[in-house]
């Protein structure tokens, strides 16, 4: 819950949580990500003495010769230890004197793209790790085409391994120039390229020495430096989580504000439907505040007698999304089975629960290219295509690109209950 402020002051609860930056990152397989977030993590001593001693051990039964294997930071799980590869999204957070961090590892290998996408769907920046002596590979534009899909304002190509090309300044140039001109139409608020060895610790926490001709920060700085977007200005969006009956004639409406602000005395309608209302009062753990902004959770209270049920979308009346049952967007397919127009499936967006029919699957993209492939007629595993829906009930939507909380949605299967694909709507 957000904290309470003082009547009629103004609140803003993103600038509060401002500091935070989550991040996510990926890349190809031993490209060195668990080892650069251990990096991270031991550099800046974010590391507790009971987790360095349990590293230590474990670096020893893993054979080393002596030095602290970093990756195990982060690879967590048994079956990655043995296979050697990072299979499921490993979450870590650590702090700074200037600013908090979550970070999600995501997996490397092509297989496990949709776990990328998982991983990165909340991130404020996605860290892109390339090898220097490989450069630019299919992993690498795959992971930068998920993050501009995605709409992660900001992207940092992190050069790894630059030890094991003797620091040449020629090798990064090259993997900058080849990245730049094949990412030139994605969307990016920034994109910035950083040289580091991650397992020899230059330029991760503090410019190396070692790299005299790069100008830049290294990489730590520029993460305590990325300036995050305040979202008070967008359209206000509140969808119902739950309905509080507290005796008496009380009634509340629970959720996390997706968008904007609400004050009290702000007119709404109620979605689907139209209903309006204003609204009457927003509480909070700490107490009854003015003022709201995304991203609190608030109870709202409204000043008329409406069937208000989860799954229901508060707004302005002058802002409305639009309320629809056909809708375009691109899934990025999650299933073993193929995607095909036909099938149905669950579709969970925002609070809201419906059934889903399959249409036409209109294109699939190229992510070598980034051309699209028209009228592929199904979408394989790991596939991202523009896919037609009709949904039983009306969804009040936004564009992904408008709102990355109104806008996504997840299909599930309903007879595994498996999250089967991840959407945006166009």
């Amino acid at each position: 819950m957000g904290a309470a402020t003082t009547a009629g002051a103004p609140l803003r609860p993103a600038a509060l949580a401002s500091d935070l930056l989550r991040l996510a990152t990926a890349g190809s397989v031993d490209d060195g990500k668990s080892t650069l977030i251990g990096r991270l993590l031991y550099d800046s001593r974010a590391i507790l003495s009971d987790q360095l001693a349990l590293l230590a051990a474990a670096s020893r039964r893993r054979g080393g010769d002596g030095a602290l294997d970093l990756a195990l930071l982060t690879d967590g799980l048994r079956a990655e230890r043995e296979q050697g590869i990072t299979i499921d999204v490993a979450y870590r957070s650590f702090a700074t004197p200037r600013r908090r961090f979550v970070i999600a590892d995501t997996p490397g290998h092509v297989h496990y793209t949709r776990n990328m996408v998982t991983g990165a769907s909340l991130a404020d920046l996605a860290l892109v790790l390339l090898d220097a002596r490989r450069g630019v590979v299919e992993q690498s534009r795959r992971h930068a085409f998920i993050a501009s899909l995605l709409r992660i304002p900001h992207l940092v190509v992190a050069v790894n391994k630059m030890d094991l090309v003797a620091y040449s300044e020629a090798a990064f140039a090259g993997i900058v120039d080849e990245f730049t001109q094949w990412a030139g139409d994605l969307a990016f608020a920034s994109v910035t390229f950083v040289p580091l060895s991650a397992l020899e610790g230059d330029n991760v926490v503090a410019t190396s020495g070692r790299m005299p001709w790069y100008g830049g920060p290294a990489l730590l700085p520029h993460l305590e430096s990325v300036e995050l977007e305040l979202d008070e200005g967008s359209a206000a969006r509140f969808p119902v989580q739950w309905v509080i009956r507290a005796g008496g004639d009380y009634r509340g409406y629970a959720g996390r504000l997706a968008g904007g602000t609400l004050a009290r005395g702000d007119d709404v309608v109620v979605l689907p439907g139209e209903r309006s209302t204003r609204v009457a009062a927003i509480e909070t753990f700490a107490g009854a505040i003015e003022r709201a902004a995304a991203p609190m959770s608030v109870t709202l209270r409204l000043a008329d007698e409406l069937d208000v049920s989860r799954g229901d979308l508060l707004c302005r009346p002058d802002e409305a999304p639009r309320v629809v049952r056909d809708l375009e967007a691109e899934v990025c397919w999650m299933a073993d089975g193929p995607l095909a127009p036909g099938s149905r499936y669950l579709i969970k967006h925002t609070t809201r629960q419906a059934r889903v029919l399959v249409g036409a699957v209109h294109d699939r993209v190229d992510v070598h290219t980034l051309e699209r492939e028209r009228d592929p007629g199904s979408l394989a595993l790991n596939d991202i295509g523009r896919v037609g829906l009709r949904v039983t009930k009306p969804l009040a939507l936004d564009r992904y690109a408008e709102n990355r909380t109104t806008g996504s949605f997840i299909l599930i299967d309903e007879t595994t209950n498996e999250t089967v694909g991840a959407g945006m709507v166009a």
